[in-house]
Order: C-alpha cells, then structure tokens, then sequence
C-alpha cells in the first residue's frame, strides 16, 4: 500500500469556499433566477453541481437578457468596475462574493491610478482576476506575465500582483522596478494563503517519491502548484479528478510515498478520491489525512472555545480555518484593544490561534470568534482572584464619567469612584486618561444580568501611608528639627508632611511677628525648616513651629533698644488709644495717643497712616512684660 501525504492548505482557500457556499445558500433562500457571472470557480465539477441546483454561470454578452431582480453573483476572482454600473442599471439583485483580497487591491488600484499613478500588475492577462483588476484603472495597466518585463517603464508607479502569482516573478519585477522608476509605491497582494500553500507544496516534494496536483485546468494557482512541485519532483503529474490518475502512474509509484496537494478551487470530495485511490484504500476507510474533511459533520456552539490556523490577516479581521464546514472570522473589534491596532504585526497565516464561538453563521457564512470574549474570561478570573486574596492590579484608564473613572483591566470594565482615586479629593478627573494605575479590587459581583467591578487606588495608598506612618511615629521625638513639605494651607495654619506624617503648623508658630493669612508666608509645595514642639501619637497629632528656630526678640530688648534713643519704625495697627509701630518681626512699640502729636487728636489715624514708616523716642522698655513705649512727639 502506499503511503500518501496530503499538504498543509490544500483544497479550498477561504475566498473560493465563500463563494460557492454563498452560492448554495442563495439558491436554498431564494425562489428567483440565479446566475454566476462566469464559472464561480475553475473547477467544472464544482460548476456542474451548481447548475444541478438551479446556479447557472453565464458571460458578459448574456446579462442584457436577465430580467429586473434576477440574483447575478459576482465570482470570488472579481470584475472591473464598468460591471458593476451595468448590474446596477439592470436592477438586479447583486451578490458580492469577491475575495477580500482582491477587493483589497481593487481598491488600491482605484486609489492611486486617480492620485496620477501608472498601475503594474504581474499576473496572466488572461486571467478573471486580472482583467477585473485592470478595470478598476480604466483598463491602462501595464501587465507583466510570468515575471517578463518587456517594455520601458513610466517614472511613477504603483505595482500590485494577483493573489496566486509566484513571489519569484513579484521579487524580479520589484528589483527592476527600483532600478528603473524614480517614484513607485509595491504593495505585496500575493495571499497568504496561497504562498502558503506554495511553501507547503515545495517542501512536500522535495521529500516525496511522486507528486499529484490536483486542480482545474484553468485554475491559476493549480498551475502554479504544478510548476512549483514539477521542479522539485520529477514525477510529478497534474489532474482535475481522480480517474485521470493513470493505472502506469499508480504501478509505477507502489508502495512509495506519494504527496498531494490540491489549488484553492478543488473541492475537499476530490482530494478525499484521489487519496483513496492513491493509497488503493478498496473498503474506503477514512485515515488521518482524511480526518479534517470530515469536518462537514462537525457541530459548534455559541460560547464554545475553539482553536484553528490563521488563513488571512488583515487590519480589519483575521480569517481562521476551524476545521469545520466554514472558515471562521474574528473581526477587529473582537480582539482586545492592545491587539487591536496591530494585528498583521502580531498574527501570521499559520499561527494557533484560540477564541469563542459568539455566531454559528454571519450574513457572509462565516462562523463568527471572539477573542475578547476568551481575554474576558481569564480576565474575570484573575480579577476575582484578585479581589479574594487581595491582590494589586495594574489597569488602564479610559473614561472619565460622572463619579468617577472607568478602567480596563484585558478588556474588563473595571470602575473606579472618584473617591477612591487619592487620599486627597481629586479635581481634574481627565488627568488620568489614558495612564495605567495600580489598585486593589474592594468589589467583585457577577450576576446574571449585570458584572459589577470596583477597584481603589486610596486602599493601597492608606496602606503605604499607614507603614510610613508607623515607621514616623517610631522616629519622631520633641525638638527635633527636620524639613517638611506644605500640603495644605487653611486659615489657622498649615499642614505639613514630615516622614510621611501631617503635622499642623498653626499660624501662631509662623513667624514671631504678626501674620495676616497663611498664604502670605507659606505655598503649597514649598519645603520648609520646622521644630517638633509637641507629639501625641494616641490623637495621631503632631504640633510643628518654625519661631521655635528663631531666638525671642524680647531676650535683648533692653541692649537693643536702650531708653532714650530715637528709632526708626513702621505703622502696623491703631487702637483707640493710639498705634502699634513694628520695630523688627516680634516686637512692637506702643505710641499713646497724646504721644502723636502736640495738636488734640480724636483717633491715631487722623495723623498715621498703616504702613508709614515713622521716627519715635523710646521712652520706656520693660522686657518682663514685653512691652515698649514710644513717643513721637518728643522729638518734633
């Protein structure tokens, strides 16, 4: 018996597959007349089975017959733009099953042809493909087939490929373009999965006795297969089904190992054949090859997780072969936001990937993944994990709303109370957008209809607090000098941080001198000099004073102000019995009023004014009392 080995993505590729089950799935919906416009795929087995349903493939020339509503599908392989005018004209009822990679260059193609762009395309002429692409620029490309450059070029180019040409033929027509065009844009639209399934096909026949090719005749990227295998393997042969496989072929290659792969329109029921043939396998028993063709029988549910490959991967989803009667799709609002803006970086075609089933079927016939939803399960678990042992998290902040902020923690919302944001009220929530933040979870609810999650950043800075605190406390002593930081100013005095610990710095321990407000002597922020002058560690208070570092003014009153003399003062107040004048911060000198002036005054201020700087007599100092007593008039 033989050995047989089937190639990795063989068969179908995932745009050919939409196309005819989007064919069938009209056909089973619809009591209308339903037409392809040209053969949906190159695979004649494949268009006979849609015609025995009621599909029917006609050309160009034949949509002047259709009638108004008629269904016309347009093939996975695309067409030119004129096309699409025409079908709209005739008000038919259109179904668009062109692969999104060649919608993608399509597009690409409009773009730049209308920004003055001349438009390369390597690819057979011939080709559906090509020719639909060509339409999309006016039908003025230069197309270069098999990797031929024979003509000169324009200075300012935009160069694209069909989606299964060889990258051999795209890397010599780039390296010629660079030499020879001063401006030009490349954009590599070989698919993926197609070179792919190029690598796979290569690698298989370098190991292999023989080698079968299985695909349409017709079929671009079957020929390609062909080719690739052909070079690697010299007995290698090319068929569309299993009877073409001749009986010398078979004698001559027994008991050898034979490899197969199959173009992207060759349906899974003719590889199935052909492997049974080729491994002479009479009682049709179904071996590991056979396993994943199988997957027609396959059933999936909503919230089940399933692991596939990546087929495709574009900025908008990714494309997942799931083993089963469909591809599936993850679009990009389904990965987490960190994934979600890069997702060709961080995915390849051929990458495991893991999500959960949120739709059995989409309007496309895709089954729909989620991986938010696989990121939002671990999430929940962690966080709840989190929220029993008590446990930090680091999120992100996203939203400002009323009351607080809203948080993602791997794509859970996790709310935040504005209360709950800083030992201190916080004014500007929007400060923090955007910003990650450590917190501690302090509610965790999951019911039926609603997840409720709460996280606080003051718990753990109480905490930190709480240690520091502690640690103060156990190194604090009476009339020690250390510098502090001002957090707070209110009208009695100021709050100051010292290892960690709010001390009160009252307005009264300022200055020696007299102070009006606060903030004429301290700013929020600024580091200052200070005195423990009192702890009491059971009331949590400390009393700090920054005079205490400042001798009493009074302790030399009698040197420095000797009785007699004449000084220099200014007005800081007035009583009704006449006006303080400072003399230095902490010592003020009274002037009676019959000390003002020799003239009769009813109040100080008809001759002082607050401020004025003033010349007065000493008359008398008693330092016991801390009292000075000036005159004015004594020295006019």
């Amino acid at each position: 018996m033989n050995k047989v080995i089937l190639a990795d993505n063989s068969g179908f590729c995932f745009g050919v597959k939409r196309a005819v089950e989007e064919a069938l799935k009209v056909r089973d919906s619809k009591e209308k007349n339903i037409y392809t416009l040209g053969p949906i795929i190159h695979n004649n087995d494949v268009v006979n089975m849609l015609k025995s349903k009621g599909v029917y493939p006609i050309d160009e020339s034949e949509i002047m017959n259709l009638q108004e509503r008629d269904v016309i599908i347009i093939r996975s392989h695309g067409i030119p733009k004129y096309l699409y005018d025409i079908l709209n004209e005739k008000n038919l009822e259109i179904i668009d099953t062109t692969c999104p990679y060649v919608k993608n260059i399509q597009k690409k193609v409009e773009k730049y042809y209308s920004e003055g762009y001349k438009i390369l395309i390597i690819g057979d002429p011939q080709h559906p493909e090509i020719i639909g692409i060509n339409g999309w620029c006016n039908n003025t490309a230069i197309i270069f087939k098999n990797g031929e450059v024979n003509e000169k070029l324009p200075n300012k180019v935009c160069i694209v490929s069909q989606t299964t040409e060889k990258m051999e033929n795209w890397n010599r027509i780039l390296r010629y373009v660079v030499e020879n065009c001063k401006e030009f844009l490349a954009f590599n639209t070989i698919c993926s999965a197609t070179e792919l399934r190029q690598k796979n096909a290569f690698e298989l026949s370098e190991t292999v006795d023989a080698m079968l090719v299985i695909g349409g005749k017709e079929s671009s990227n079957s020929k390609k297969l062909y080719e690739i295998c052909k070079s690697q393997c010299e007995n290698t042969i090319f068929v569309e089904r299993a009877e073409e496989i001749s009986e010398k072929f078979m004698l001559d290659h027994e008991n050898k190992i034979i490899g197969i792969t199959a173009g992207a329109s060759t349906p899974d029921w003719i590889i199935k054949e052909a492997i049974l043939k080729m491994e002479q396998n009479k009682n049709l028993e179904f071996n590991e090859q056979l396993a994943y063709m199988e997957a027609n029988d396959k059933q999936i549910f909503v919230g089940e997780k399933i692991k596939g490959k990546v087929i495709s991967v574009t900025e908008k989803e990714i494309y997942v072969d799931i083993n089963y009667k469909s591809d599936a799709v993850i679009p990009s609002e389904e990965f987490i936001e960190e994934e979600r803006e890069q997702l060709p970086k961080l995915y390849n075609a051929g990458d495991e990937i893991e999500a959960k089933v949120i739709s059995r079927m989409n309007d496309d016939g895709y089954v729909v993944l989620s991986r938010t939803e696989i990121f939002r399960e671990e999430a929940l678990l962690k966080l709840e994990k989190a929220f029993n042992e008590g446990e930090k998290i680091n999120v992100l902040i996203k939203a400002s709303v009323n009351g607080g902020l809203v948080a993602l923690f791997k794509g859970v919302k996790v709310f935040i109370p504005a209360s709950h944001l800083d030992l201190v009220h916080v004014e500007d929530l929007n400060s923090y957008l955007g910003k990650n933040l450590e917190v501690k979870i302090i509610e965790f609810k999951i019911e039926r209809d609603r997840t409720k999650i709460v996280a606080s950043k003051r718990v753990i800075l109480e905490a930190e607090k709480k240690i520091r605190e502690e640690e103060a406390w156990n190194n604090l002593t009476v009339d020690e000098i250390l510098e502090g930081e001002v957090k707070r100013l209110t009208d009695f005095g100021a709050f100051i941080d010292v290892k960690g610990i709010d001390g009160l710095l009252h307005i009264s321990e300022l200055s020696w001198g007299r102070v009006k407000k606060v903030s004429d002597v301290l700013k929020i922020g600024e580091k200052v000099k200070v005195k423990i002058i009192d702890l009491d560690k059971e009331k949590n208070k400390i009393s700090l004073s920054i005079k205490a570092l400042i001798n009493d003014p009074w302790l030399d009153v009698d040197q420095k102000y000797p009785v007699g003399n004449i000084v220099l003062g200014k007005v800081v107040r007035f009583t009704d019995f006449g006006a303080f004048i400072e003399l230095e911060p902490g010592i003020d000198g009274l002037v009676h009023i019959s000390q003002i002036t020799h003239r009769k005054l009813n109040k100080p201020e008809e001759f002082l004014k607050i401020g004025e700087n003033i010349k007065a007599k000493i008359l008398e100092v008693n330092a016991e009392n801390k009292r000075i007593s000036l005159s004015i008039k004594a020295i006019d």
